[in-house]
């Protein structure tokens, strides 16, 4: 089962959190602070941003990049999925459990 490394804007990460938790699309979102250094537009940019750890299920993945697309204010949003090689049971039958089938 996945979870889904998305990195967005501080004033646009607990509506994004919020929204895929709300639309059973993650079970839960977890929030960390980061300062991202990157090239766009041939300019190296600094910026504060927030990492969202989504977690979800293979089912609700797609649904929820389509929905993070829709929802992110950036042109390109970063999201990439981490397929776990070992998590404990009773974690993963939660997750299944909270998040909603397509």
């Amino acid at each position: 089962m996945p979870t889904v490394y998305i990195t967005a804007p501080p004033a646009d990460a607990d509506r994004i959190a919020e929204t895929l938790v709300e639309e059973q699309l993650a079970a839960c979102v977890n929030r960390l602070a980061a300062t991202s250094t990157y090239r766009w537009d041939g300019e190296i940019h600094h910026d504060d941003e927030e990492i969202l750890l989504a977690k979800t299920t293979d089912e609700a993945y797609d649904a929820l990049v389509a929905r993070v697309e829709t929802i992110h204010p950036y042109d390109v949003p970063c999201i990439e999925r981490f397929d776990e090689q070992h998590v404990l049971e009773s974690f993963a039958d939660w997750r299944t459990d909270s998040v909603e089938a397509e």
